[in-house]
């Protein structure tokens, strides 16, 4: 029986102590030295005087140290906070200051990538580097060596399911990301729903190639863990070396996004890392359909599993292989332990084929925002009345999103209620690419970014600038400044310079035309 997060990995370690637990390069840990490192550093971060609920940032790219680092952290009763590894400097200020990270596990060279801002993060006390101690001054902030941690044995710690465990970052439609609290249920409640429709068991081998910040990519954690499988760590670089992973180690089940799938399907694909694939998924957009023929054709015996999503909610419906070929564009049904339904503003529920908010119920539903209750209030209303009668209420996730469910009970994506571009598989607010803007190239005016449909990326960044009175402009220059303070899936793919921009009675910027200029304009490129 696993409550809790940590669990994951100790009830693995009792019942599937000697199987492969991580695999990373040529390195392999079973469950059992999984536990003991995870206990180890759970010890190590109690030394520290790591509290119930302190926060702790893992800002590492896929390696085994960060697997450990999310797991002690749990294990110590802290909640975990998984940064986005191409991240740089800026977003990482915003996510260690908005939830007042304590201590952050990184490498040397992140560190001194870092610096220009550690001294901007008060809550900050210790870094834990994996690699080697630091030749530069850091500051204030207590530097500590991974492999050095002093161990202090903790007593059995009180704590209910429902605890906080994790803060996933995820875009808003407004300004910068906010924290999506997960508790402890929250997680082993994904990871069995879709371990039980993913038929997942100990002899699945997954290939985690999407970010352990999305919770699709750590999804592939959990459900390998909670299910006795094997874990293969690996950043996405090369779709060749991709099909090296998958052959080399026989991986029975992959995920991805769907610009990261048109990037593997270019790769050639020899019959040795196909055959053994048992299924394939896809979320965080619509797989378009020549690309869904392209994998099937080339893993031949593998199930298609075509998804959606919310980090609010963890996962919320799946289309079933059996009915891909006659429900093309379908979002499926909801997963097992969820309830998913369609309303309308009054909280009615719509009719057949009537468009309405999509609404998720059930033990996936997270603790709302990190520190926000306005936009937590937002988003996390009681469930419809059509569900009354409850002597409490129930809180549930109104996602923004507009969907229609067919008379056999069948949903499809309509479209959303916000302005959130989604690009490469991340929800990107526009108003994030405006103020890295601002901040990178003082010439500019007023920015404002839009997305347009893109066959590779799903939708790509078109941003349009307008330069201050009699100021040069140097376009190069501004460019080269705007994507060092982003990282790359926040670059623009088109940039126009304006010299001026529609706006609308109230003289605020006219999105909905500018949207719709744009997608006259982009449309055949």
């Amino acid at each position: 029986m696993v409550t809790f997060f940590d669990e994951l990995v100790s009830h693995s370690a009792k019942h599937h102590a000697q199987r492969r637990a991580l695999i990373y390069k040529n390195t392999q840990l079973t469950y059992d030295e999984l536990e003991q490192q995870v206990a180890q550093i759970a010890k190590g971060l109690t030394q520290l005087g790591l509290n119930r609920h302190d926060r702790v940032a893992v800002f590492l790219p896929k390696l085994p140290e960060t697997i450990v680092a999310m797991f002690a952290t749990s294990r110590a009763n802290g909640v975990f906070v998984p940064v986005n590894s191409v991240l740089k400097a800026p977003q990482v200020q915003h996510i260690l200051n908005d939830c007042d990270v304590k201590v952050l596990v990184t490498s040397s060279d992140r560190v001194k990538a870092l610096l220009p801002i550690l001294d901007k993060c008060p809550a900050l006390e210790h870094i834990i580097v994996i690699d080697k101690l630091p030749t530069f001054d850091v500051g204030s902030v207590n530097v500590q060596l991974w492999g050095a941690l002093q161990t202090l044995p903790y007593a059995p710690i009180h704590r209910a399911d429902n605890d906080m465990a994790a803060i996933l970052y995820t875009s808003g439609s407004t300004g910068k990301p906010k924290g999506v609290v997960l508790s402890h249920r929250n997680l082993v409640a994904g990871a069995m729903s879709v371990a039980e429709y993913l038929e997942n068991d100990q002899d699945d081998v997954l290939l985690a190639l999407l970010p352990l910040s999305f919770d699709y990519g750590l999804s592939q954690v959990t459900t390998a863990f909670l299910r006795g499988a094997s874990v293969v760590l690996m950043d996405y670089f090369l779709a060749g070396d991709v099909v090296k992973t998958i052959e080399k180690h026989q991986v029975t089940g992959l995920a991805a996004v769907p610009p990261l799938w048109q990037q593997l399907m270019k790769a050639k694909w020899p019959e040795s890392a196909t055959q053994q694939l048992r299924y394939f998924t896809n979320s965080g957009g619509a797989m378009p359909k020549v690309t869904l023929g392209k994998i099937r054709a080339t893993f031949t015996n593998a199930s298609p599993y075509l998804m959606y999503g919310l980090t609010e909610a963890f996962r919320s419906t799946y289309l079933h292989p059996d009915h891909v070929d006659q429900r093309h564009g379908s979002m499926g049904k909801a997963i097992p332990n969820a309830e998913v339904m369609v309303v309308r503003e009054d909280g009615s529920e719509c009719d057949a084929d009537e468009p309405g908010e999509l609404v998720h119920r059930g033990p996936h539903v997270s603790l709302g925002y990190w520190n926000d209750p306005a936009k937590t209030a937002e988003r996390f209303k009681p469930v419809p009345a059509q569900l009354g009668g409850l002597v409490l209420q129930e809180m549930a996730v109104w996602s923004g999103d507009t969907v229609k469910r067919d008379k056999d009970g069948f949903l499809y994506f309509v479209g959303r209620k916000d302005e959130m571009i989604k690009t490469s598989g991340y929800r990107v607010s526009p108003m994030e690419v405006e103020e890295a803007c601002y901040q990178g190239a003082e010439e500019i005016a007023e920015a404002v970014a839009t997305g347009i449909q893109d066959l590779e990326l799903g939708q790509a960044i078109v941003l349009l600038l307008v330069a201050k009175d009699e100021v040069e402009v140097d376009e190069k220059a501004i460019l080269a400044k705007c994507k060092k303070a982003m990282p790359n899936f926040m670059h623009p793919k088109h940039v126009e310079f304006r010299l001026s921009l529609p706006r609308n009675p109230n003289g605020k910027v006219d999105r909905s035309l500018l949207n719709k200029e744009m997608k006259e304009k982009y449309q055949n490129v």
